[in-house]
């Protein structure tokens, strides 16, 4: 019962996996945190853009 309790605890499979999903946990977590702080900027950035094409005339290319 011993023997098979410490074959147990030195049994590694699995752990490459497991140290995979924290990592991609944790770039979630950076991935949410940079959306809720960036959000509104970017938001802001898009509804310019947005003004900008509606306001611009059909003929109106730029210069091409």
């Amino acid at each position: 019962m011993i023997k098979n309790f410490k074959a147990f605890l030195k049994d590694e499979n699995g752990q490459g996996m497991a140290e995979y999903g924290l990592i991609i946990a944790l770039i979630a977590v950076v991935c949410i945190a940079a959306m809720i702080f960036l959000g509104g900027s970017i938001s802001d950035k898009f509804q310019l853009v947005g003004e900008e094409i509606d306001s611009a005339s059909p003929g109106d290319a730029g210069g091409f």
